[in-house]
């Protein structure tokens, strides 16, 4: 019984892993040289495997697309299945405190590793540098036309990741399935007519980002970058707003309240209350509700505060401008960046068409599909790689219902 799995990503393995046993000739085809490269580059080198222990329907709503779809599939393989898939195999994970799950070693290499291992223990075949010019359905099973010859298989997993173009699906094309074009998710957003890229480096850690004429938003720690503004807050923005930004080519203003904790007038009443305890406090020298003091400075000077302005003092004008700064400040986006090597893309297969119970393909038997290939996307913080492991599971799995042997 011989099972092909195309890509040899996160659930590429997991699902070439649970489909081995019985017997049964697993092999995995990788168009790279390398297997496991985003697992390699992922949350700096050092994996962020999955998110803290969630409940499913907390853990779904961190998936902009795929969150009913993958509701069913979580219940076969949960993050609770995932701490304990590693751990019994001697890899110990650690949650950190925004929930974020890393291997204990700090290194992406551990994952990686036990992944190889386990591959290996199970005599699963393993060919790089092969890609699949097509995959053909046959009476009996599948016909894969590689860069290295046909090979005929009983059952197939795609688990190819994200493509940044549609090209990236054309072996599928003699399939029936329909696929919804790629657009970029988990992006940076480039503001370069904006002085505040001067700031790079200068971080909030509670930042809540909008985009204007619309009821996208995100709360999180907001970074400035040398291209516009980034971090937590932003990438999960862009995740969720990937479609509206794609229509309307990455052109929109985003408005800024540097501190989520504060309204409009929570900032007014404290600037007053803190002018009238401290009338001799230079504005400029005294960033108040948490801010960095470089950005504090850059809020004076864009609200017009002298350099010696006195907070019992304050005019009424700079002040409106001083807290129209700090709760809506208005940055106009022109442009994307793609977020280090952590690609991600929205688009793909379309859910619709897959059984979210054994993630067999609706149109072709003995077909599976898992990770990014389908068109389900998570935020960051690991999200990505717990959908990879529970569909790479179930597609595995699932070829030992199916086939009959």
């Amino acid at each position: 019984m011989k099972i092909a799995v195309i890509g040899g990503g996160a659930a590429g393995f997991f699902a070439a892993i649970h489909a081995s046993g019985n017997g049964r000739e697993v092999t995995i085809f990788e168009k790279s040289p390398k297997l496991l490269s985003k697992v390699k580059v992922s949350g700096g080198g050092r994996c962020n495997v999955t998110h803290r222990p969630m409940e499913i329907s907390k853990l779904v709503k961190n998936y902009p697309r795929g969150e009913k779809f993958l509701k069913r599939v979580f219940r076969y393989f949960s993050i609770n299945d995932t701490f304990e898939w590693f751990e019994s195999r001697g890899v110990q994970l650690k949650v950190e405190s925004d929930g974020r799950v890393f291997p204990v070693s700090d290194s992406s290499q551990s994952i990686i590793e036990v992944l190889l291992s386990e591959a290996e223990k199970l005599q699963i075949r393993i060919q790089t540098s092969t890609g699949i010019k097509e995959l053909n359905p046959t009476k009996v099973g599948y016909e894969l036309i590689t860069d290295k010859g046909v090979y005929r298989a009983d059952a197939v997993v795609v688990a190819t990741g994200g493509h940044p173009k549609s090209e990236g699906y054309n072996f599928l094309k003699s399939l029936k399935h329909n696929i919804k074009d790629p657009i970029p998710s988990l992006f940076t957003f480039n503001t370069p007519k904006e002085p505040i890229r001067e700031l790079m480096g200068v971080a909030v850690s509670d930042g809540h980002v909008k985009i204007e004429g619309t009821k996208l938003n995100y709360r999180g720690p907001v970074l400035i970058t040398h291209w516009g503004v980034s971090g937590p807050a932003v990438l999960k923005l862009s995740a969720f707003g990937a479609e509206w930004l794609h229509e309307h080519q990455y052109q929109s203003r985003a408005i800024i309240n540097w501190n989520g904790n504060l309204g409009e007038q929570d900032y007014f009443s404290q600037l007053n209350n803190y002018g009238k305890a401290h009338p001799s406090r230079k504005v400029y020298s005294h960033a108040l509700f948490d801010m960095p003091s470089r950005l504090w400075e850059h809020f004076c000077f864009k609200s017009e505060v002298e350099k010696n302005q006195l907070y019992g003092n304050l005019p009424k004008k700079q002040l409106n401008r001083l807290v129209q700064s700090l709760f809506c400040y208005i940055l106009e986006v022109n442009g994307k960046t793609t977020f280090k090597e952590e690609f991600v893309t929205a688009g793909g297969i379309l859910l619709e068409e897959v059984d979210p119970e054994t993630m067999q393909s609706l149109f072709h038997p003995n077909l599976y599909f898992a990770g990014e290939v389908l068109n389900s996307d998570g935020i960051t913080g690991g999200f990505n790689f717990q959908a990879a492991w529970s569909t790479g599971f179930l597609a595995g799995k699932s070829t030992y219902q199916h086939i009959h042997e």
